[in-house]
């Protein structure tokens, strides 16, 4: 049978009997496990502990006792046993210099002790542990941990410290829980080596240099800390620690690299956040305030990762990218940075998604040299420069980005930087877009409203990309084509500037097709001298303003440009050449214009492409509908549409339906009650344009329409803009109509104005006296989204009475997206590999189905970037086949 052994307890007291007159007769005395019970008193000694004792005050309150060092180059305590407890007792050394406290082996734990005249040193594999004590007066660092140990820090205060704080090194193990450090010289708490350390609810205030310093291989997560007042930067990061890839997203321990969670870095003396070497830094829901350098600084092949973080009002920029720094920032406000918001140089990567850039004082985006910059769902402006700006050699990507409220313009890409802007949106401010870079630039599905001058300029010899953009409001030009600039325009609209819509700079050579300029203040479009370029399919409306009559196309001296299948309409005079201007026209109208020099007439060239849905604003769009069609023509090219298969049930039903209504009529039999008008409802993109057409051919091959052709009209082609204007523009397009198909998209906007000056339920009763007048001549189909659409029908029971039956377009499946790519691959001579069309599925697999899909549009959209990058892929080639020119890969799907 063993016992144990109970500890002995050895006092020690400056007299009374069965005491020891001193602490190192008592410790000699003591074996492993005993305590030594101190009164209270002032002990001058140096005090070796080899054996695991602890020392405890004997009565009095903490700190009575008081040890003092009694060799002025020796610590007042040194520690080599495994384990030795202090509680309560003062320890005061004599040089500041020196450690007061050093655990040279074994471990040592301190519990609410005072620690002065020296710091706390501890060293090889040795522990230390420090809970609710205070530590200062001590010179170089107040606790240093160099040791393989753990260190526990625990509600602890470091003060008064003429040097750093905390220093932690070696391999140390650290817990600082509710660790304060202020009034110290140096940094607050540094991390080097291969230390790894866990910082939860610290303070550290008022450093002279950087609140948390973290050096070579350390590895720290922060979580919950505040840090303020720091003389240089709140967080500094050196060295090469790295985070793991697949770390959590809110880490309890650090697991290499730098991890923030729930932080606050306030009024820091330089940089918020300064990350260099190749240091890995994760900042997660943190604040950063204020500071004369930049919030967070990535420098070097470090990386900065913050998510749903605030950096807020520091003197330099909020978020700074140097040297090879990776820097990312999701969910993250920037705001009142008396600089940049971000600030990407060198050869740096950065990403910013879903995040806000406001209230700069320079550009609140700021890409320059050679960095690479994503932007993402973000929101940018109140700056007094410009929104984003691209300059040096920068990549720039941007997709779904709003600016706003710049002093200069929302975008500026200059110098060789090269950008691929998609879904931009840029409202008010000096000027939009400004395009003046040699490098790629491709704008592609962006707005621009409200600008002070022009809406988008593409700069002296540029060769910008634009498609699928619109400009409305600005206060000068719309869309303006600089010097010797050669640009591709696509699929564009520019209305309401106050100077004219497009403007060709001296020599410039654009190739615009498909773009609708209406509703300028001076001339829709303006060539330059010895200016050229191509204008396929365009629409120039509404030259001229307030009684001030201009022509709507002007070709200055010297100018070339070729326009093809244009209409110029609604104008004093359509167009105007200086001498020596040498314009060709090709199959361009005129229509309701006062002075015409072109033909008027229909400009067969407007037909729409396959799954089209844009019209001229002011003015209903005309297709014709071929002679020669038969019902079953109609009906196998209807089946031959990719997808709706609902659609063409209902149109067969309905084809069955008239085929019997009319073969009553040709028997002299009365024809049942039926409402040949349809409501069409689905996303963008699913082919309601056509087979609205299809429809109009159908009725006409059947015989109950004339002629069975398309008329495309919107909100713009119909309301007016003042009393008495309505009724005649809706009736002008209805005539337009009679006999055929009138289609009238995004219906619901004639009933979404409720202003006292809107007048569309003007169009609305105009409309249905007019259906019912000419019940048998046109078919009205009204389209949009369904439940606007829903709403739209219900809103008037005339429409209710005359809109029985909808027709739902759903979105195209993958499949079906990639027979339309493929459809398009066809038409242009190109092929898709196998793999290609695997890699096609997967991708349409991923893409929501959600309000406003683009379906065929966005398949359409796919198949010419993919061309673009294969262009891109094979120009690299030594040696081109004509295999290669036709053959589309996985590697060209972006």
């Amino acid at each position: 049978m063993t016992t144990t052994a109970i500890p002995a307890v050895h006092r020690v007291a400056p007299k009374g009997r069965g005491a020891h007159r001193s602490i190192t007769a008592a410790v000699r005395a003591a074996v492993d496990g005993d305590e030594i019970r101190i009164a209270p008193g002032d002990y001058v000694e140096v005090l070796v502990l080899d054996r695991a004792v602890s020392l405890l005050p004997d009565e009095g309150p903490d700190h009575a006792v008081r040890l003092l060092a009694a060799d002025p180059g020796r610590p007042v305590l040194e520690i080599t046993a495994p384990h030795v407890r202090v509680d309560g007792i003062a320890l005061t050394g004599q040089d500041p210099v020196l450690p007061a406290v050093l655990v040279a082996a074994g471990g040592l734990e301190l519990d609410g002790c005072e620690i002065s005249g020296g710091r706390i040193e501890a060293g090889g594999d040795a522990s230390l542990a420090l809970r609710d004590c205070r530590v200062f007066g001590a010179a170089l660092a107040g606790v240093h941990a160099n040791t393989t140990g753990r260190t526990e820090l625990i509600d602890t205060l470091v003060e008064d410290v003429d040097g750093t704080g905390v220093v932690l090194g070696s391999a140390t193990t650290a817990d600082l829980l509710g660790l304060t450090v202020r009034e110290v010289t140096g940094s607050g708490v540094r991390v080097r080596g291969r230390a790894a350390a866990v910082l939860r609810d610290c303070r550290i205030t008022g450093p002279g240099r950087s609140g948390l310093l973290i050096e070579d291989d350390a590895s720290v997560a922060v979580l919950d800390c505040r840090l303020e007042e720091t003389g240089a930067e709140g967080i500094r990061v050196l060295g090469s620690s790295r985070r793991p890839e697949g770390s959590p997203g809110r880490p309890e321990a650090a697991e290499g690299g730098v991890v923030l969670a729930d932080c606050q870095v306030l009024r820091t003396g330089t940089d918020g956040v300064a990350v260099s070497g190749a240091g890995d830094v994760l900042l997660l829901t943190t604040g950063i305030r204020g500071g004369s350098g930049a919030g967070v600084s990535a420098d070097d092949d470090s990386t900065a990762v913050l998510v749903d973080c605030r950096v807020d009002r520091p003197h330099g920029s909020c978020l700074v990218a140097r040297g090879t720094a990776r820097l990312s920032a999701e969910g993250t406000s920037v705001h009142g940075s008396r600089a940049n918001g971000l600030l990407a140089g060198g050869r740096s990567q950065v990403t910013l998604a879903s995040s806000d850039v406001t209230d700069c004082g320079f550009s609140a985006v700021h890409a320059c040299d050679d960095s690479r910059l994503s932007l993402t769902d973000c929101r940018i402006g109140s700056t007094p420069e410009h929104g984003v700006r691209a300059t040096d050699r920068a990549e720039l990507t941007v997709e779904g980005v709003r600016i706003s409220d710049c002093g200069l313009s929302g975008l500026q890409i200059d110098s060789a930087a090269a950008a691929r802007v998609r879904g931009l949106s840029v409202l008010r401010g000096r000027a939009g877009i400004n395009a003046e870079s040699t490098g790629t630039v491709v704008l592609e599905e962006c707005d621009v409203t409200q600008a002070e001058r022009a809406g988008i300029t593409c700069g002296t010899g540029t060769t910008a990309v634009l498609r699928d953009c619109r400009i409305s409001g600005t206060g000068t030009a719309g869309l303006v084509i600089g010097e010797r600039a050669t640009p591709s325009i696509e699929d564009c609209t520019v209305r309401d500037a106050t100077g004219s819509g497009l403007v060709l700079g001296p020599a410039a050579e654009p190739r615009v097709k498909a773009v609708t300029v209406a509703r300028t203040g001076k001339n829709s479009l303006f060539v330059g001298e010895k200016a050229r370029g191509t204008f396929e399919e365009c629409v120039f409306a509404g030259a001229g303003r307030d009684g001030e009559a201009f022509p709507a196309v002007h070709m200055a001296a010297g100018s070339a440009p070729v326009l093809r299948a244009c209409v110029v309409r609604d104008a004093e005079e359509d167009v105007a050449a200086e001498k020596g201007a040498r314009p060709v026209f090709d199959g361009c109208v005129s229509r309701n214009v006062t002075n015409p020099a072109l033909p008027t007439g229909r400009a067969e060239a407007l037909a729409s492409a396959e799954g089209g849905d844009t019209a001229p604003a002011t003015q209903a769009r005309e297709t014709e509908a071929p002679s020669e069609d038969t019902l079953e023509d109609l009906l196998a090219e209807l089946d031959g549409l990719a997808g709706l298969d609902r659609v063409k049930n209902d149109v067969s039903s309905l084809v069955k339906l008239m085929q019997t209504v009319r073969r009553r009529e040709e028997m002299g039999l009365s024809a049942p009650p039926l409402s040949r008008h349809l409501v069409f409802t689905g996303n963008p993109g699913t082919g309601k344009t056509t087979v609205a057409r299809l429809y109009g051919r159908i009725l006409a091959a059947v015989g109950l329409l004339d002629r069975g052709h398309l008329v495309e009209a919107d909100r713009s082609a119909l309301v007016g803009e003042y009393v008495g204007h309505t009724g005649p523009k809706t009736t002008r397009v209805f005539e337009q109509a009679r006999g055929g198909v009138l289609f009238i998209d995004e219906a619901y906007t004639l009933t979404q104005y409720a202003g006292t000056n809107d007048f569309g339920q003007e169009a609305i009763a105009t409309l249905l006296k007019l259906m019912e007048d000419h019940r048998d001549d046109v078919v009205v189909i009204v389209a949009g989204y369904p439940r606007e659409m829903e709403t739209f029908v219900r809103s008037n029971p005339g429409l209710a009475s005359r809109f029985n039956r909808t027709l739902l377009f759903e979105d195209y499946g993958s499949a079906e997206l990639v027979s339309i790519v493929e459809h398009q691959a066809a038409q242009h001579q190109y092929e898709l590999t196998p793999t290609a069309r695997e890699a096609l599925t997967a991708h349409f697999d991923t893409l929501p189905r959600e309000r406003g899909f683009g379906n065929g549009r966005a398949a359409r959209q796919l198949f010419q970037a993919m061309t673009e990058r294969q262009a891109y892929r094979v120009a690299e080639l030594s040696d081109i086949s004509e295999s290669d020119l036709m053959t589309l890969t996985p590697d060209d799907l972006p």
